[in-house]
Order: C-alpha cells, then sequence, then structure tokens
C-alpha cells in the first residue's frame, strides 16, 4: 500500500510540475526579452493611436508622418514599431503623390537655422526606407505584405543592413 501512495504522490508531482516546464521551455521560440519602459511604452501608444487615426480617418499625411518619426526616433524599442514604421513608409509614398488633405509642403525639417521641406523624389526615399525597415526587421509584421507590395513602385526592398 506504501508502494502505490510514494508512485501517486510523484505522478501528482509531477504533472504539477508538467506545465511549468512546457512554459519555461516555449519562451525560448520568443527570442531575448526587451525591457521596456511602461511611460515611454504608454506615450508611444498613444501617439501611435492618433498618428492612425490622422492617417486612416483623416486622411492628415503630414501629421501622421511627424507623430510616426517621434515614436520612430524617441522608442526605437516601442512593441508595435512595425506599425509606425508602416504608417511613416505609406505617410511618406502618399504625400510624394500628392494625395492627403494637407499639402507636402507642410512637412517642414530643420536642418541647423534652415527650414526645409522635402521633394517627391526624397518623400519617395524615405518611404522606401521606412518600408524596408519594415520588411527586413519585421518579418511577421502584419502590415509586411502591404509594405512589400508598395515596395515595387519603389525599387524593392533595400537590402537588410549588416551590423559590424
Amino acid at each position: 500500500m506504501r508502494k502505490f501512495y510514494l508512485i501517486a504522490i510523484i505522478l501528482v508531482a509531477v504533472l504539477a510540475l508538467a506545465p511549468a516546464i512546457a512554459r519555461a521551455q516555449g519562451a525560448a521560440k520568443q527570442g531575448p526579452e526587451v525591457m521596456r519602459d511602461s511611460d515611454l511604452e504608454k506615450d508611444s501608444l498613444h501617439n501611435l493611436e492618433v498618428a492612425w487615426n490622422y492617417f486612416k480617418l483623416k486622411k492628415a499625411y503630414v501629421a501622421a508622418l511627424q507623430r510616426c518619426e517621434e515614436i520612430i526616433a524617441g522608442n526605437p524599442t516601442f512593441s508595435k514599431i512595425d506599425k509606425a514604421l508602416f504608417i511613416a513608409g505609406e505617410s511618406n509614398l502618399y504625400l510624394s503623390a500628392g494625395k492627403g488633405k494637407q499639402k507636402a509642403s507642410l512637412y517642414i525639417r530643420h536642418e541647423g537655422n534652415e527650414k526645409r521641406t522635402l521633394t517627391p523624389e526624397q518623400f519617395r526615399s524615405e518611404a522606401r526606407d521606412y518600408l524596408s525597415q519594415l520588411v527586413n526587421e519585421y518579418p511577421d509584421s502584419q502590415f509586411r505584405s502591404e509594405a512589400l507590395e508598395d515596395l515595387k513602385s519603389l525599387g524593392g526592398a533595400k537590402p537588410k543592413e549588416s551590423k559590424q
């Protein structure tokens, strides 16, 4: 009888530990965990929601682009950076074609004491940069197929830069 209880206890212990063991092994597929600042993540998420609203509903591509550039520059480890890259790339593409409710001339870059806007070709080049980064660095992104489609008109994705 003691043998039966001993076997039963061992079996229960193994079954109780099995989910923990499986969970520990499953994390290996996800890659390294990135430490994120929760306040910065929250701020970036807000900016992304506003950018998406400008992009989809208002067709305000200059405003959407500016919000996304703020996210990309200020929080490169943002959990939804692929969406920010997509909106930035598409906004540049649309501005190069003169689409949207805002004129491309409203997009101003400050370089030293000078202010300048981009030419349609520069907007297309920026679009290619953002969409190529999306395709190369985030292969599982839900925006990848649309980015690849748009990259066809821009000369294809730029090759992934090797880190040395």
